[in-house]
C-alpha cells in the first residue's frame, strides 16, 4: 500500500470515529417512541423486538418487496440495507452475488458465506452454498437481514443471515392476477390465491418469468410455484406447511469480457461462451413442515424438510465442461424456548440442527455445446450436526446481556467412481465451537449495543475441486474463521428511525477465488493467511403524515489482506477485490392515500478492484430508477397499474465483476436504460379486495 493511500485510510478512520462519537451524543435523551417495540424479529432465534436485539438487523416489508418491482432478484428489495452489496441481477446462470460485510464477495456461482432461510426452511446447504433461484418474491411478505457473523446461531457459513417469510393471509380470501412486460424481452405473468377457511390459512402463487437479456446469449426463462399453509390444530398448536417447485430450463451465461470488448460492444457475449453454449438448467422441489406449540410451558418448534434438485450446466471449455448433478438435501431440527426461568426474567433457547446433502456429480466433455464422454464421476456427501444455546438476561431497567454458544460437526465424504486417473475417494472433517456475547442499553427510544460474535465457513463441495482437474477434494483448503466486534445504536424520534454500526472483523484463512488457463470460466479456491475488515453502516428512514418518505443508507468498508502470499506474490496490504470502499442508497417515496404512489431511488457504488494485486480497478457508478403506480378500489375489485424505468440516466456500469478472472475477463456490463410496465388485478372472494399500498 502506498504512503499516500495509508494516510488517506488513517484520516478516514479518524473521521469515522468522530462521526460515531458525535452521533451517540446527539441522539442521547430523546423522547420515547414505540417503533422499536413494534418491530419483532425472528431471525435471531430468540424472538425479540428490534429494540431488544443487540445486533444489526434490517427488516423489509411486503410493499417494499412487491410494489412496482420487476421481481427479478432480491437486490430490488434490499438495495437500501447498509452493509449488503449485491451484483449480478441479470445473469441467471451465475445467481445473484450477495455480500454482507464482505462475506459472500468471493462467489462466482451461487451464494457463499451467508445463511438463507425461507419460512424457517434452509436454502443453504450443509456445505455452506446457498441459492436464490427458487425464492418466490411475488409472494414474499417480509425479509429480515441479520448483519454480521452469526455462527453461534446458525453454524457453518453464517457471515450473515437473510430470512424470508411468505405471505399467509388471515383476512378475507382473494384472487390476484399480475401481468408485466418490458424491454429486453421481459415477460412475467403471475396468479395468486390466498385467504382463510376456518382454522386453515393458505396462499398459493404461480409465476412465469422470461427475459431475452441485454447482452447476447443471456436469455432466461422459468416457472415457479410457491405455497404456504397454516393449520391451527388447537389454541396451543399450529402446523405450517410449505411446498415450492422451480423449473428453470434456460439460463444462458454470456460470460465475463475484457475491457477492449466492453469498449467495442457492451452487449456482446464472450465468443467462447457462445461457442460452447454456456449456461445452466435446473429443476427443484422443496417441501417443509414446521410445528409450533406452547403446551410444554415454553415454546417448542420442530421442523423437517426435503429438497430434490436436478442441475445441468455447460462451461466454456472441452474437458469436463459439462456438469450433471443430482442432489437430495434434507434435514430436521428442534428448538425450545424456556419460560422466564428466574425472577430476573432470564430467557433461554436451546436447539439442534441435523442436515444432510447427497450429491451425484458427473463431468463430461463439452464439444461446442454437445455433451460428450464422461471424464469425472463421484458421489459427495455432507453431514452437518449442530447444537446451540442462546440466553438473554436483563441486568437492570436499562441494561441487558445476551450470550450464545454453538458446536458444529461438518463431515465431507467423496466416493470416486471414475478410476481412469486412480481412486480419489476421501473424507474431510471440520469441528468448530462458535460463541457470541453482547450487551444492550435502552434509554427511552435510544438503543446502544456492543457485541462480539464469531463465524466459521467451510469450503463448499464445488470449492473443494482440485485445480489439477483430478477427482476427490482439495485437502489443502481449510475453513475460514472470523471474529466480529461491533458497537452500534438505533433510535426513533417522531417520524425518524436511524441506526449506526461500527465493526471490526479479523479473518483467518480467508477463501479466495482464482482461475487457471486450462479451465477458463471455472473457479478454484485458495486460503489467504489473514485479513482485516473495518466498516461503518448507517441508515435513516423518515415517514411523514403527508405521504412523503425517504430511506437513506451508507456503507464505508476498509477490507484488506494482512498476510497473503501466493506463487511468490505478496498481497499483504492489498484491498479485497470485488467490494467498493463506499456505497450508498437514497430512496424518495410518495403515496397520497388516494391511490397514487411514486418512488425515485439512486444507488452509488464506489471504485473497486477486480483482482488480488489491485492492478485493475473498476470505476464507480451511480444509477437511478423510478417507479409509478396507481390503485383503484371498486367494491370487491382492486386494480393497480404500474410502470418503471431502470437506469433512467443511462449510466454505463457493470452488473457484475468476476474476481481474478483469467485473461482480464472481469466485466459483465449492465443494461442501459430500460422500461417495464404491469398491472395487478385483485378480486376479493369474500367481499373485499387486498390492497398493497398502505
Amino acid at each position: 500500500m502506498s504512503q499516500a493511500h495509508r494516510k488517506k485510510a488513517i484520516i478516514t478512520k479518524s473521521e469515522v470515529a468522530r462521526l460515531a462519537c458525535l452521533s451517540l451524543t446527539m441522539f442521547a435523551g430523546e423522547a420515547y417512541a414505540d417503533t422499536l417495540d413494534e418491530i419483532v424479529v425472528s431471525a435471531t432465534r430468540l424472538e425479540s423486538s428490534l429494540r431488544d436485539v443487540a445486533r444489526s438487523v434490517s427488516v423489509v416489508d411486503r410493499q417494499e418487496i412487491q410494489n412496482g418491482q420487476q421481481l427479478l432478484g432480491l437486490d430490488e428489495a434490499l438495495l437500501r440495507v447498509p452493509g449488503l452489496y449485491m451484483q449480478n441481477r441479470y445473469n441467471f446462470a451465475q445467481d445473484l452475488k450477495v455480500s454482507l460485510r464482505g462475506f459472500g464477495a468471493r462467489s462466482n456461482f451461487g451464494i457463499r458465506g451467508l445463511r438463507i432461510y425461507v419460512d424457517d426452511i434452509p436454502e443453504t446447504l450443509p456445505d455452506g452454498q446457498s441459492g436464490v433461484d427458487s425464492i418466490d418474491l411475488g409472494s414474499a411478505s417480509r425479509i429480515e437481514i441479520l448483519r454480521g457473523p452469526a455462527s453461534s446461531l446458525y453454524g457453518n457459513a453464517a457471515g450473515g443471515v437473510i430470512a424470508i417469510y411468505s405471505e399467509l393471509e388471515t383476512d378475507s380470501p382473494y384472487a390476484e392476477a399480475t401481468l408485466a412486460a418490458g424491454d429486453d424481452g421481459y415477460w412475467r405473468p403471475q396468479l395468486k390465491v390466498a385467504g382463510s377457511n376456518g382454522s386453515l390459512n393458505y396462499m398459493l402463487n404461480v409465476a412465469e418469468t422470461e427475459l431475452d437479456g441485454y447482452r447476447d446469449h443471456s436469455g432466461a426463462r422459468g416457472t415457479s410455484f410457491n405455497s404456504k399453509f397454516s393449520l391451527k390444530l388447537s389454541g396451543h398448536d399450529e402446523l405450517l406447511f410449505a411446498v415450492n417447485n422451480t423449473d428453470q430450463p434456460q439460463a444462458d451465461d454470456p460470460g465475463g469480457i475484457d475491457a477492449a470488448q466492453v469498449a467495442l460492444d457492451r452487449s456482446s457475449a464472450r465468443a467462447q461462451n457462445v461457442l460452447f453454449d454456456a449456461g445452466e438448467a435446473l429443476d427443484q422441489q422443496r417441501i417443509g413442515a414446521v410445528y409450533k406449540t406452547d403446551r410444554l410451558g415454553g415454546e417448542l418448534m420442530l421442523r423437517n424438510y426435503y429438497v430434490w434438485r436436478d442441475f445441468a450446466s455447460t462451461l466454456p471449455f472441452v474437458s469436463g465442461g459439462a456438469v450433471d448433478l443430482e442432489r437430495f438435501f434434507y434435514g430436521l431440527g428442534a428448538q425450545y424456548s424456556f419460560p422466564e426461568m428466574t425472577a430476573q426474567r432470564l430467557r433461554v433457547t436451546a436447539g439442534f440442527d441435523l442436515d444432510r446433502q447427497d450429491d451425484e456429480r458427473q463431468r463430461l466433455d463439452n464439444n461446442a455445446g454437445v455433451v460428450g464422454d464422461m471424464v469425472f464421476e463421484q458421489d459427495e456427501t455432507v453431514d452437518s450436526h449442530g447444537v446451540y444455546l442462546q440466553a438473554q438476561l436483563p441486568l437492570s431497567e436499562q441494561w441487558s446481556a445476551s450470550a450464545g454458544l454453538r458446536q458444529d460437526d461438518v463431515h465431507f465424504d467423496v466416493q470416486d467412481h471414475y478410476f481412469a486417473d486412480g481412486d480419489d475417494s476421501g473424507e474431510l472433517q471440520f469441528d468448530q465451537w462458535s460463541p457470541s456475547l453482547s450487551v444492550n442499553r435502552v434509554s427511552g427510544s435510544n438503543v446502544l449495543f456492543a457485541s462480539w460474535s464469531s463465524s466459521f465457513e467451510t469450503p463448499t463441495t464445488t470449492e473443494l475441486a482440485n485445480p489439477d482437474g483430478s477427482g476427490g477434494f482439495n485437502e489443502s483448503l481449510k475453513p475460514q474463521l472470523a471474529d466480529n466486534y461491533e458497537i452500534g445504536f438505533k433510535a426513533t424520534r417522531n417520524s425518524l428511525f436511524y441506526e449506526l454500526s461500527i465493526f471490526h472483523i479479523d479473518l483467518e484463512q480467508e477463501l479466495i477465488p482464482f482461475e487457471v488457463a486450462t479451465s477458463p470460466g471455472r473457479v478454484f479456491y485458495t486460503n489467504a493467511g489473514s485479513s482485516t475488515r473495518d466498516g461503518v453502516e448507517a441508515a435513516l428512514s423518515w415517514r411523514a403524515d403527508n405521504g412523503f418518505s425517504a430511506d437513506v443508507s451508507y456503507t464505508w468498508s476498509d477490507f484488506t489482506f494482512d498476510e497473503f502470499v501466493e506463487d511468490g506474490d505478496d498481497f499483504g496490504g492489498k484491498h479485497l477485490p470485488g467490494l467498493p470502499e463506499h456505497f450508498g442508497y437514497i430512496g424518495l417515496n410518495y403515496a397520497n392515500g388516494r391511490g397514487l404512489s411514486a418512488t425515485f431511488e439512486t444507488q452509488y457504488s464506489g471504485e473497486l478492484f477486480a483482482n488480488n494485486d489491485n492492478s485493475t480497478s473498476v470505476d464507480s457508478f451511480t444509477t437511478s430508477n423510478v417507479r409509478l403506480g396507481y390503485e383503484w378500489q371498486l367494491r370487491r375489485w382492486n386494480l393497480r397499474p404500474y410502470v418503471g424505468i431502470n437506469n433512467i440516466f443511462d449510466e454505463h456500469y457493470n452488473s457484475n465483476i468476476r474476481i481474478n478472472a483469467f485473461g482480464g475477463r472481469y466485466y459483465e456490463p449492465a443494461p442501459e436504460r430500460n422500461f417495464y410496465a404491469g398491472v395487478v388485478v385483485n378480486f376479493g372472494l369474500a367481499g373485499s379486495a387486498q390492497p398493497l399500498i398502505e
